[in-house]
């Protein structure tokens, strides 16, 4: 995990409220990056550092939901906890299902909203240790022959070296050959894990493995 100091934006177009809770978490340790709009927030993109957004929902122009929706498509890092003083069930709802970590009520008590921070950087830590290991894997992949990535295919699915030489047309000792250079490859010593790995590339689907 990174040891920089997370970054927290706040999307508010109440002055005060920016103020105040900038103010609350500068003194809890974070740096605070304050935006009056949506549109603001989306015209200064933040960089992908450790961190989280604390978004209004009800702002002129782009409200919050929508903000949420667009940084959802373009499959922004940052988690979102809203913090609004015109809450209800169904929006907080709304905004859970569509991924956000929290919803909070203005004032959110310091506590809460700490808390809240916590959980979200948290999630980031380990989103962010996904898509570093995926990428990982697919530099791993790429290391792969054309014949080598059809013998991980068919191994992943369950084949054995007989059914995949036939299948190929190979002798059963060169696909051997080649399922060992595989795991070589990828560092692995057991099909489960190869296995795994091959579900998070998106060459095989989820298993029902427990």
């Amino acid at each position: 995990m990174s040891t920089a100091v997370p970054v927290i934006h706040i999307v508010d177009d109440d002055e005060s409220v920016r103020t105040a809770v900038g103010r609350v978490l500068r003194a809890a340790g974070y740096q605070v990056s304050l935006y009056e709009s949506a549109g603001q927030l989306l015209e200064n993109l933040p960089a992908p550092v450790r961190g989280c957004i604390l978004l209004d929902v009800q702002m002129p122009g782009l409200n919050g939901l929508q903000l949420q929706e667009m940084l959802g498509k373009m499959s922004f890092e940052l988690p979102i906890i809203f913090l609004s003083g015109h809450g209800d069930i169904p929006t907080s709802v709304r905004t859970i299902k569509a991924g956000a970590d929290d919803f909070l009520s203005k004032p959110a008590p310091k506590k809460l909203l700490l808390e809240a921070i916590e959980r979200a950087l948290n999630r980031y830590d380990e989103t962010h240790e996904r898509y570093v290991r995926l990428g990982a894997f697919r530099e791993l992949f790429s290391t792969l022959t054309p014949r080598e990535r059809e013998v991980f295919s068919l191994v992943v699915r369950g084949k054995l070296n007989k059914q995949i030489a036939h299948e190929l047309g190979a002798a059963e000792r060169t696909i051997k050959a080649h399922r060992h250079s595989v795991m070589q490859k990828f560092r692995v010593k057991s099909l489960a894990e190869l296995v795994s790995i091959a579900e998070k590339l998106g060459l095989i689907a989820e298993s029902t493995r427990s």
